[in-house]
């Protein structure tokens, strides 16, 4: 099985600090190939800032495919990390392109995701969405069977970053 994954950065990022701790880009790399066999991981930034390049670095050294939102400079300081749409945009490019993967994996806990997700199901093309945070992940999930979610925080002492 050839799985992908999605990880929206913004909702990983607040949604474990929120509960006090890190994800080690390079524990869930390995998590995420080990557990879900994805062949790859595609790590959705909200925007580019030089003082973040240790990050940028360090995604790209733990094996993610960095996708960075497209923003206009005059407005980069009004803007907020919304990758939802890019992150929509290329699961729905990898199912009309036909690129040889199964299933996708989705790390956020936002509901905007919600309709890709039901998509995916009735296509049997999702595997599993991850939670970053089990107080904040959207509602809108409740109706998932157990088969489909897990919270990151089952996994923490695996991926934490110490």
């Amino acid at each position: 099985m050839k799985n992908l994954a999605f990880v929206d950065g913004q909702n990983l990022y607040l949604g474990t600090m929120q509960n006090n701790w890190k994800a080690d880009h390079s524990k869930l790399r390995v998590y995420l190939k080990d557990k879900y066999n994805a062949i790859e991981a595609y790590y959705f930034l909200g925007y580019v800032s030089e003082d973040q390049q240790t990050l940028y670095n360090s995604l790209q050294k733990a094996g993610f495919i960095v996708s960075f939102k497209e923003h206009n400079k005059e407005l980069l300081a009004k803007k907020k990390g919304n990758v939802d749409t890019d992150i929509v945009f290329e699961a729905m490019k990898t199912l009309i392109e036909n690129k040889d993967f199964d299933r996708i994996v989705l790390v956020s806990g936002d509901g905007d995701y919600k309709k890709l997700v039901d998509y995916l199901i009735s296509k049997d093309k999702f595997e599993k969405i991850l939670f970053p945070n089990k107080e904040f992940a959207s509602s809108l999930y409740k109706s998932l069977g157990s088969e489909y979610y897990d919270y990151l925080d089952n996994v923490k002492t695996h991926i934490e970053h110490k």
